[in-house]
């Protein structure tokens, strides 16, 4: 599989329409939101502050996340991260390691990103399972908090530089 973690604005126009078209399966739309949400977060005040990116195969959108920065960084990160919100993967590119091919490109592009960075952060519902393994496999350390999220209890997760 060769693939490639490719900033939003270097998309071409066909692939930012590909990217428009991922779909998450409806049980995974409460963790992660739609792509809509997602882009109107990137595209409604473009600035600094949030980047996206896309999983390319083969010049082929499967997947999309957002990386934060100040000034749209969340009250509950560290200052000196960025934080990760949005991961999608298309429902009909799951299950191809597309989820791991993200995280995995993750850390290199925040850098290239954001060098001025020591850690990523991510919120992740306490209850999903899967994420918190997922995250686990590649570093991501639960930092042992827990809060009142949008539809539940969170885990704050970090990952250092």
């Amino acid at each position: 599989m060769k693939a490639r973690l490719q900033p939003y604005e270097s998309l071409n126009a066909l692939q930012r329409q590909q990217v428009e078209a991922i779909e998450v399966h409806k049980a995974q739309l409460k963790f992660s939101g739609d792509i809509h949400g997602a882009l109107h977060s990137l595209l409604s005040r473009p600035g600094p502050g949030v980047k996206g990116f896309a999983l390319l195969v083969e010049d082929i959108p499967v997947a999309f996340l957002l990386l934060k920065r100040p000034p749209a960084l969340p009250a509950w990160a560290d200052e000196h991260s960025a934080t990760l919100h949005a991961l999608q993967v298309d429902q009909r590119a799951q299950g191809k390691g597309y989820g791991k091919a993200c995280l995995q490109a993750l850390p290199e592009q925040a850098r290239q990103t954001f060098p001025e960075i020591s850690a990523l952060e991510l919120s992740v519902d306490a209850d999903n399972e899967a994420a918190i393994a997922l995250y686990a496999s590649f570093g991501w350390v639960d930092r042992g908090e827990a809060y009142k999220g949008r539809i539940g209890y969170e885990r704050r997760m970090s990952l250092t530089l």
